[in-house]
């Protein structure tokens, strides 16, 4: 929409970009430097670190939250770390979360069926995404000036010489010289601004999940992960998010669904019927709710850029997904703090060339890269191999050799 030559124009920003709004017959113009599309952990995350930048901050998101998000619930230790070096509030704020179940050890059981039990350092815990992202939208309201934007879908998004010009399904116009892309593995920022790529099934892996509850033998704060042949280079896990439920899903490389077609909903079912360790403990479980299934867009890869002229790409959008245990809402956070620490100099400098840009690329590398690199190599070296992990899970339990084993795997 275009103003009239006679409306009311309001300051600009240090960019002059606006959001064009229709309310009944009038036009409000709202200024704004920097976009954020999704407001989950990567998005919730760069808006809070740009807390107190003077810069004009939009999160905008397709849904209306409370939503929720098809993952596995789990949220490792180094989202709160991160989080914590911003303000310790976003921390203690989000341990009284609830429900949740707070993570002190994992157990890993092999295809043999051995097992052995790995303790974490950093503290952590599950909860359903549902509640975990409404609460870091909620730190965004309580402590930021980010203007937030429910149910606004973005439809496209053209950038030219002089800002990012976003197109909304609604029909709105956001501009802004500045596009952060939090908005997942079908992004739509990384669709329109980037060569889109044949998937590349190698780094990609596909999840199912459900919620369960009556469990038998579930122990509070234990995360579980069962290796099968049946489901190589990947994994079946047992969570428990609080409120008596758990978070039960199956994953796996595209490859091999692809490969051998397998329907990873029947699959997991079976798993949970017929698996040694497992069917005694669901004989009497109930589901929750229909199995849903997700993507995940590995890192430590072949890598697209996560950048170019005006715009970046976070978390799934960036394909920052830990190849080796399937986490990555602490790498999500990570790279929004990231990707607001390059806003920052950004607007310092005035400069949103794509070579500027490029200095976040370099930072992804820096920081989150080998442990990528590490994890791919990992799961391509163990995802194909079940007599490794056999032999990992057996001189795991030798004296002396637990810590190995959990230094190996992370």
């Amino acid at each position: 929409m275009q103003l009239g030559p006679d409306a009311a124009r309001p300051p600009q920003s240090q960019a002059g970009i606006y959001l064009y709004r229709v309310s009944g017959s009038a036009t409000d113009l709202l200024p704004f430097d920097v976009a954020i599309v999704g407001a989950g952990p990567a998005g919730t995350a760069c808006a809070l670190a740009l807390r107190g930048s003077g810069l004009r901050v939009a999160l905008l998101d397709k849904a209306t939250f409370p939503r929720d998000k098809v993952c596995g619930d789990a949220v490792p230790g180094h989202a709160f770390k991160a989080l914590r070096q911003l303000d310790p509030a976003y921390v203690d704020a989000l341990w009284q979360l609830e429900p949740r179940d707070d993570v002190r050890r994992s157990r890993l059981v092999a295809p043999s069926g051995n097992s052995f039990y790995m303790h974490w350092k950093l503290p952590a815990f599950n909860s359903p995404r549902l509640d975990f992202d409404a609460a870091l939208l909620a730190l965004v309201r309580q402590y930021t000036a980010t203007e937030v934007l429910e149910n606004a879908a973005l439809k496209t998004i053209d950038i030219t010489a002089d800002y990012a010009r976003l197109h909304l399904a609604s029909g709105q116009e956001i501009r802004a010289s500045l596009v952060v892309g939090c908005d997942g593995a079908n992004s739509v920022v990384g669709r329109r601004l980037l060569p889109e790529p044949r998937l590349a099934r190698a780094y990609h892996s596909a999840g199912v999940r459900a919620y369960f509850e009556n469990v038998a033998e579930a122990e509070s704060g234990t995360t579980e992960f069962f290796f099968s042949r049946s489901h190589l280079a990947g994994y079946l896990w047992l969570f428990p998010v609080g409120a008596g439920r758990y978070n039960v899903g199956l994953g796996m490389l595209s490859e091999l669904v692809s490969k051998h077609k397998i329907d990873l909903k029947k699959l997991l079912l079976e798993q949970l019927a017929t698996h040694p360790g497992l069917a005694s403990r669901f004989r009497e479980a109930r589901q929750l709710g229909p199995i849903q299934g997700f993507g995940l867009p590995m890192g430590g890869g072949r890598q697209r850029p996560a950048s170019g002229a005006r715009f970046m790409l976070c978390g799934d959008a960036a394909s920052l997904i830990d190849p080796l245990q399937g986490h990555g809402i602490d790498l999500a956070i990570r790279s929004g703090i990231m990707a607001a620490e390059q806003v920052r100099q950004c607007f310092a400098q005035q400069n949103f060339s794509a070579d500027f840009m490029h200095r976040y690329d370099e930072e992804l590398q820096r920081r989150l890269g080998p442990q990528l690199a590490h994890s791919f190599r990992l799961q391509r070296l163990l995802g194909t191999r079940p007599w490794l992990m056999n032999l990992g899970t057996w001189l795991a339990q030798l004296p002396g050799l637990r810590r190995w084993a959990q230094r190996l795997v992370g």
